[in-house]
C-alpha cells in the first residue's frame, strides 16, 4: 500500500548499493559522490566529521537508503528522524497526506518517523553499518569520519517509556541487537562482493551508533519539562544533548514584521504559539544551567536552530489546518535567533543550524562557527541529494580548526544581511504554475516544460543547445520554423516558457528570451539571404488586414508555404501595437524592421496607408481567403464617475512619436495593473515636466496581472505604486479612490478586494486609463461575422475561421489584448488551415544525443545566474527524472530499457509514504507516486493499491494492473498481449535491475 514504507533488509540494501554502483556508478541515484582524502576532520562529541553538514531530522533520515544517499553525497553529520512513543500505524493515521510541498518555501505537516520505533532503530543501524562499509569500499573517506545524532520527543514520560528507552540504549550500543548481528553476518558471508573490505575491518566496526541526542518538544511544552528532559538525557543517559528551539523565541512582532518585509506577508499565523512556547527569559538561564551540567560531566550542550515554525493552512497547501514552514523564508528568522543567542552567550553556546541553509549560505554559517548545518528543504527540490555534492565541493577547502565558539559579530552581520539579500525576498508575484494540463504518461514521460508553456511550442531545447555552442544561424533557423518574429519575441516576449522552466526550482529560469535574441542577432545576416518563398501554390491568394505581429506572422508562414499573400495596413509602417505603442525604451524600430525583413524574404506584398473595411471587396478582387488581424485598438475605460481620463493607447502613441506635444502636468496617475499600465507609467516618467507617476490598482502588487519583471522595471524607474485603491473620479488635480482591503483567500489563495468604506486621494493632473482595450466589433458586424455577447468574433477554435467562409480572425482582434507569441500562435493556426505546413521539422533536435551531458548538470545550483557563461538548461527533453530526485525515500527510479531512447520511471510502492513531494515538481498535472507505473513487493500491497503497476509472480509470470483491469502475463513472451513498451520495461527490471524487487 503506497503510504506504508517497507524497510529493506540489510542484504537487499547492500545488494542494491553494490550492484547499482558497479553497473551505473551511482548509489540510490546519487552519481556525484564526494570523497574526502585529506584525512582532516572536525571534532564534535569526542567524535569527528569530515564535513560539517548533512540531512536534518526529517524525510531524508527516516530510512536506511536515505541516510546512505546523503552519505555518498558528502554528508557527515546526520540528525536521524525523531522517534517518540506514538509510532507506526497510530502515528501514520495522524499525518495527513500528502504531507510535504516544497515549491518555494517548504511546508510540511509530519513530525516524527512513521515507522515503529524498533523499525526506526533497525534503519539507523543498517545505515550506520552500510556507510562504514562504503567509506572503505568506495574510498569515500575515513570510516570514522561521520556522526549519527539521535532525535527524540516529545515529553519525558514518552522518552522514559520502555520502547524509546530501548531505542536510546540500542543507539548507544547496538552490538546486542538482532539487526547488528544481521548486518555483521551478511557482510562476513558476502566478502566476495567487496574489493577493499575484509573480515578484520568488518569486525572492527563500532556498534556505538550515537553518543548524542537532540531533544524535540511540541509547541507549548513548559520550560520545566524541557529542562527535565534535557537533564535526564545528560545525567541518566550520559548523552551530549542539544535542545531544538523555535523561532517563537524571537517574539511574534519580530517574526511577523520580518516576514512582511521579505514579501512573505501572505503566510498566516497568530501569536498563540509565541505566547505558549518557551520564552527568552526562561530559555537563557536554562541554557546556562544545562551548559554547567554538561561541563561537569565532560559532555556537550547546545541548541538546534530552529525547530518548526507553525503557520496556518490558508490556500489548501496541505490537507491540514496547521503546517510547519521551512526553507528560505525561515532562514532570516533562524539566523536572527542564532545571532541573538551568540551575543547573549558570547559565542560559547554551541549552535546546530537548520533553517533554510543551502549552497547560498552554508559556507558563511560554518565560517561564523555555526555548525553542524543540517538541511531538508533544498534537498526536497529538483537535484535532491545531489545538491549535497555541490555543498561538499564548496566546503572542501575549509580549514579544519577546532571549534572556538560562534563569532557573535559575524553572526549578527549575517542576520542583518539576510534581510536585505534579494535571495531571501519573495518575488512580488506568486510563482507561476509550473505544471502543464496533461496527465503524465506511463511511458516516455520526459518532457520539456518550456515547450509546453510556449503558445507556439518552440523547439527551445534545440535552439538553446545551438546558441550554447555558438551556432547562431542554425539556432535561428530552428526558431523561425515556428516563430516568425524572433527579434520582437527575443526582446519583449512575455516568455511564459520561462514560467515552466525546471531551472527555476534550482535558481532562476533559463533566460530563454535572451538566448533567442542572441540567436536572432548572431544568425540574421547569415540566414536572411537563404530565405525564400515556397513553391507557388495555385488557386490561393490571401489578403491580411492588419500588419501587426499576428498579420506579419500569418504572412510569413503563408509566403514560406508558397501562397500569394498581401498585407493591408492602415498605418505608414508594419508592427502594429509593438511599433506604434510600446515605448522605444522597450523595443527599437531596428528590431521590428529585422522581423519585417524576414517576412519580406518570403515574398509578402505590403500595402501601407491602406485601410480595408469591406471584406467582400477583397474577394471580388480575386483573393480566396481573408485574415482579419486588426488588433484591439478600441478604447477601454476605468469607469470614472466624474472627470477626464486619457486612453493608454492614445497616450503611448503620442509619447512615442511626439512626446513634446504632451502636457501632463506634474502629477500623473495610471489606472491599471497590467504590462501596458507599466509601459504607460514608465513612459510618463520620461515626459518633461512630470514629477510623480502613481500607479493605482485595487489589489496589491502580488495580484497585479503584470509580469514580475515589468513591476521591477517600473519600480526601478521611480513609479509609485498606490495599492488597494479603486478610482472614483478626478477633479481639481485630485483622484479620489475607495480604500480597499484584501478579503479572505479563496481555495487558490487569491484574495479579492473589499471596500473598507474609506476614501483616499492621489495627486492627479492627468489620469491615464490602462484597462481593457477592446476589439472593433463594428468591423465584424459590418462584414457579416457572427459575434458573441462581448462583441468578439465567433470562430472555429481549431482553424480560427469565422462564421463567414474563408474569413479568419486572429490576434488581439479575435480575443482582446494578448501577447505577441499568442498572436503568432493564432497566425500559425489560421495559416495552416489555409495551406498546411510542417512545424515539427526540428522536434527531434530537442533531444541531446549525449544523454550524460544534461544529466551532469542535475543537482548543481548556480549562485550567480547573471554572470554564468553556461545557459544552465537542464535538457528536460533529453532527461527529466525530476520525480526520482525529489523523492526522499528514493521510491521513484530511472530504468534503462533496451531499445527505448530515454530511461523510464518505475515507482517502487514499498519505499513510498505518499509525502507528495514528487507531485509538486512533476511537470505534468500528475502525482508520480499515484500515476507512474508501480512495482509492488507483495500481493497485499498490490491489492491495497489502485496504481497501475506490476507484481512479480514466479519466473517471468507477472500480475499487471492496467486501466483498472488485473491480468497475469508471461512477460518473456512478446505475444503475451501486454502493451509492449510496458512489457519491455518489466523485462528490463527483471534482467538488469533485480535489486528493485522485494
Amino acid at each position: 500500500m503506497s503510504d506504508i514504507m517497507r524497510p529493506i533488509p540489510f542484504g537487499h540494501l547492500m545488494d542494491w548499493i553494490l550492484t547499482e554502483y558497479q553497473t551505473q556508478g551511482s548509489v540510490f541515484g546519487v552519481s556525484k559522490l564526494v570523497r574526502h582524502s585529506s584525512g582532516e576532520a572536525l571534532s564534535i562529541f569526542d567524535e569527528k566529521i569530515e564535513a560539517p553538514y548533512g540531512p536534518a531530522a526529517g524525510p531524508h533520515t527516516q530510512l536506511a537508503q536515505n541516510l546512505v544517499a546523503a552519505y555518498v553525497g558528502g554528508s557527515r553529520f546526520f540528525e536521524v528522524k525523531t522517534v517518540q512513543v506514538m509510532d507506526g500505524e497510530e502515528l501514520s493515521r495522524c499525518v495527513a497526506k500528502p504531507c510535504i510541498t516544497a515549491e518555494d518555501e517548504c511546508y510540511n505537516c509530519e513530525w516524527s518517523t512513521e515507522l515503529y520505533v524498533p523499525q526506526a532503530f533497525d534503519e539507523y543501524v543498517k545505515a550506520w553499518f552500510a556507510c562504514k562499509l562504503l567509506a572503505k569500499e568506495l574510498e569515500l573517506g575515513d570510516p570514522d569520519g561521520f556522526v549519527f545524532n539521535m532525535s527524540v520527543g516529545y515529553d519525558l514520560a514518552g522518552i522514559q517509556s520502555p520502547k524509546v528507552d530501548a531505542y536510546i540504549e540500542g543507539m548507544k550500543d547496538a552490538s546486542g541487537s538482532a539487526v547488528w548481528q544481521a548486518c555483521m553476518e551478511w557482510t562476513l558471508s558476502h566478502l566476495d562482493r567487496f574489493q577493499k573490505v575484509d573480515e578484520a575491518y568488518v569486525r572492527s566496526i563500532s556498534p556505538h551508533v550515537s553518543r548524542s541526542i537532540t531533544e524535540s518538544t511540541l509547541h507549548g511544552c513548559p520550560p520545566d519539562e524541557i529542562e527535565r528532559i534535557a537533564t535526564y538525557l545528560i545525567t541518566e543517559k550520559g548523552l551530549n544533548t542539544y535542545i531544538k528551539c523555535n523561532p517563537t523565541l524571537l517574539g511574534y512582532a519580530f517574526a511577523r514584521s520580518t516576514l512582511d518585509k521579505l514579501g512573505f506577508d501572505y503566510i498566516a499565523f497568530d501569536d498563540h504559539h509565541f505566547n505558549e512556547d518557551l520564552q527568552w527569559a526562561d530559555a537563557v538561564p536554562m541554557f546556562h544551567r544545562l551548559m554547567k551540567l554538561t561541563g561537569e560531566r565532560e559532555l556537550e550542550f547546545g541548541v538546534k536552530l530552529t525547530n518548526t515554525f507553525p503557520v496556518d493552512v490558508k490556500a489548501g497547501e496541505l490537507p491540514s489546518e496547521e503546517m510547519y514552514m521551512s526553507g528560505r523564508s525561515l532562514y532570516p528568522l533562524s539566523l536572527a535567533l542564532a545571532a541573538k543567542l551568540a551575543k547573549e552567550f558570547k559565542g560559547k553556546l554551541r549552535i546546530s543550524y537548520s533553517g533554510g541553509a543551502d549552497i547560498h549560505s552554508i559556507r558563511a554559517l560554518v565560517e561564523a562557527g555555526i555548525w553542524p548545518v543540517t538541511m531538508a528543504t533544498t534537498m526536497l527540490k529538483p537535484g535532491g541529494y545531489q545538491r549535497l555534492s555541490q555543498i561538499g565541493r564548496e566546503l572542501m577547502d575549509l580549514p579544519y580548526t577546532p571549534w572556538e565558539g560562534v563569532d557573535a559579530a559575524r553572526a549578527a552581520a549575517l542576520a542583518e544581511a539576510a534581510v536585505t539579500d534579494p535571495y531571501y525576498h519573495k518575488p512580488m508575484k506568486p510563482i507561476p504554475n509550473r505544471k502543464s494540463d496533461q496527465k503524465v504518461p506511463l511511458i516516455d514521460c520526459f518532457s520539456a516544460p518550456c515547450r509546453g508553456g510556449c503558445p507556439i511550442e518552440q523547439d527551445i531545447p534545440a535552439y538553446l543547445m545551438r546558441v550554447n555552442a555558438g551556432k547562431y544561424e542554425e539556432a535561428l533557423e530552428i526558431i523561425t520554423r515556428r516563430n516568425a518574429l524572433p527579434f520582437i519575441t527575443g526582446t519583449i516576449c512575455s516568455h511564459r516558457c520561462q514560467d515552466k522552466c525546471m531551472r527555476n526550482a534550482y535558481d532562476e529560469s533559463v533566460y530563454i528570451r535572451t538566448q533567442k535574441l542572441k540567436a536572432a542577432e548572431g544568425g540574421f545576416d547569415a540566414l536572411l539571404p537563404k530565405l525564400h518563398p515556397g513553391a507557388p501554390v495555385a488557386d490561393k491568394k490571401v489578403a491580411i488586414i492588419g500588419g501587426g505581429p499576428a498579420g506579419m506572422s500569418a504572412a510569413y508562414f503563408l509566403g514560406r508555404s508558397g501562397v500569394d499573400v498581401t498585407i493591408f495596413e492602415r498605418k505608414d509602417s508594419l508592427g502594429g501595437i509593438v511599433r506604434h505603442v510600446i515605448p522605444a525604451f522597450r523595443i527599437s524600430d531596428e528590431a521590428i524592421d529585422n522581423d519585417v525583413k524576414l517576412m519580406n524574404a518570403m515574398g509578402v506584398k505590403v500595402e501601407l496607408n491602406h485601410e480595408v473595411k469591406d471584406v467582400q471587396a477583397l474577394f471580388q478582387q480575386g483573393y480566396t481567403h481573408v485574415i482579419l488581424a486588426t488588433g484591439a485598438w478600441s478604447k477601454g475605460s476605468a469607469g470614472l464617475e466624474y472627470g477626464q481620463e486619457m486612453n493608454v493607447i492614445e497616450f503611448l502613441e503620442t509619447a512615442k512619436k511626439d512626446p513634446g506635444h504632451l502636457n501632463l502636468g506634474k502629477h500623473v496617475v495610471v489606472i491599471g495593473g497590467g504590462n501596458t499600465a507599466m509601459d504607460a507609467a514608465r513612459a510618463a516618467k520620461r515626459i518633461p515636466g512630470v514629477e510623480t507617476v502613481s500607479l493605482v490598482y485595487r489589489r496589491t502588487k502580488r495580484y497585479m496581472p503584470a509580469d514580475q519583471e515589468e513591476l521591477e522595471l517600473a519600480l526601478a524607474d521611480g513609479v509609485e505604486f498606490q495599492e488597494l485603491l479603486a478610482p472614483v473620479g478626478v477633479k481639481d488635480g485630485v483622484l479620489t479612490c475607495h480604500v480597499m482591503e484584501l478579503g479572505a483567500p479563496d481555495a487558490s489563495g487569491r484574495r479579492s478586494p473589499v471596500d473598507t468604506g474609506r476614501t483616499a486621494t492621489v495627486p492627479a493632473d492627468t489620469v491615464i486609463t490602462a484597462v481593457g482595450e477592446k476589439v472593433d466589433t463594428a468591423l465584424y458586424t459590418a462584414n457579416g461575422l457572427e459575434v458573441d455577447k462581448r462583441g468578439k468574433a465567433v470562430v472555429n477554435r481549431d482553424t480560427l475561421e469565422s462564421s463567414v467562409k474563408n474569413v479568419f480572425v486572429i490576434g488581439d482582434g479575435m480575443k482582446g489584448p494578448g501577447t505577441v507569441v499568442e498572436a503568432i500562435a493564432d497566425a500559425t493556426r489560421a495559416a495552416r488551415a489555409i495551406q498546411d505546413f510542417d512545424v515539427d521539422t526540428y522536434v527531434d533536435k530537442n533531444v541531446n544525443p549525449d544523454y550524460q551531458k544534461p544529466l551532469s548538470k542535475r543537482g548543481d545550483v548556480c549562485t550567480d545566474c547573471k554572470s554564468c557563461e553556461d545557459i544552465r538548461c537542464l535538457g528536460c527533453a533529453t532527461v527529466c527524472e525530476t520525480c526520482t530526485e525529489v523523492c526522499p525515500n528514493r521510491a521513484n527510479v530511472a530504468v534503462a530499457v533496451p531499445g527505448m531512447r530515454q530511461r523510464q520511471i518505475i515507482h517502487v510502492d514499498g519505499m513510498c509514504n505518499e509525502c507528495g513531494n514528487c507531485g509538486t515538481f512533476c511537470p505534468y498535472a500528475s502525482r508520480p507516486y499515484k500515476d507512474k507505473f508501480t512495482l509492488f513487493w507483495s500481493e497485499e500491497d498490490f491489492n491495497n493499491s489502485e496504481n497501475q503497476g506490476f507484481l512479480k509472480l514466479d519466473g517471468t509470470n507477472t500480475r499487471v494492473r492496467l486501466d483498472g483491469t488485473v491480468k497475469d502475463y508471461d512477460v518473456s513472451d512478446p505475444a503475451c498481449g501486454l502493451y509492449d513498451p510496458l512489457r519491455r520495461l518489466i523485462c528490463a527490471v527483471y534482467d538488469h535491475y533485480p535489486y528493485l524487487l522485494g
